[in-house]
């Protein structure tokens, strides 16, 4: 989650030096910096539940699911984001250690201070990634999610989730209730 733009212009070459480096993670989005806020408890539970679930899910097939201390990199925008949950599919990605450039899904949980970025901005970048087949907005105020799907005439198609229903991933057959990715979270 993106909370402050650095103001200086630096290269891909400078952020990924600086990024070794600090403490705390950045965001990179076509020559600016931004500094990552803190998590709070519901959305770092949702996360988890989630990467639980895919992890599972995913063992002994040829895909990864990644947290968010994993980058993903936009060649195209030349930016580099930290989603909250990402699975690639794409064995070019095992030989990146630091960061993915063909997941095929990517979930964000939102938060008050990110949520029209990741609607936005973030997700018009996403777009631009051809691996990309699914991208999934998580609230962490209410059970629902937002499943957005890649059509076959390259359109993105909206779903929306509530308890009791079923999240279904297309590109990684994964059925997931409403209900588990919420488990053990306090909705405010």
């Amino acid at each position: 989650m993106i909370a402050n733009r650095q103001p200086a212009y630096i290269t891909v070459e400078e952020y990924l030096a600086a990024e070794a480096r600090s403490e705390i993670k950045h965001e990179y989005q076509d020559g600016y910096v931004y500094a990552m806020a803190g998590a709070s408890d519901a959305h770092v539970t949702i996360s988890l539940n989630l990467a639980t679930i895919l992890k599972n899910h995913l063992r002994g097939s040829s895909c990864r699911a990644y947290m968010s201390d994993m980058r993903v990199n936009l060649a195209t925008r030349k930016s580099y984001y930290y989603p909250d949950v990402m699975v690639t599919c794409n064995p070019l990605d095992q030989e990146l250690t630091h960061y993915k450039q063909h997941p095929c899904l990517i979930i964000e949980v939102l938060s008050t201070s990110t949520e029209a970025f990741d609607r936005g901005d973030k997700f018009t970048d996403y777009q631009q990634m051809e691996s990309l087949q699914e991208y999934v907005l998580v609230s962490q105020t209410r059970q629902r999610v937002d499943y957005f799907q890649r059509s076959s005439q390259g359109l993105w198609v909206l779903q929306s989730y509530y308890r009791g229903d079923i999240l279904q991933l297309a590109s990684i057959n994964c059925s997931i209730p409403v209900v588990d990715i919420f488990e053990d979270v306090s909705l405010v």
